[in-house]
């Protein structure tokens, strides 16, 4: 039997521009869509990244 990840991969997209981060979230708490503050190395500032599921196609 196989064992469910109790990770899931997302993506966080700025929302000044179309730069992105990939990180993991656990999937065991549900919680909101995440929104952190992170650096857009595109127009060198802190902005808002919000979250988004990365698609994965098989």
């Amino acid at each position: 039997m196989s064992k469910k990840k109790l990770t899931e991969i997302i993506k966080l997209i700025s929302s000044e521009t179309k730069h992105f981060y990939t990180t993991t979230k656990s999937k065991k708490i549900k919680l909101k869509k995440i929104k952190i503050k992170k650096f857009d190395p595109i127009i060198k500032k802190h902005v808002i990244y919000n979250e988004y599921k990365i698609n994965k196609n098989k």
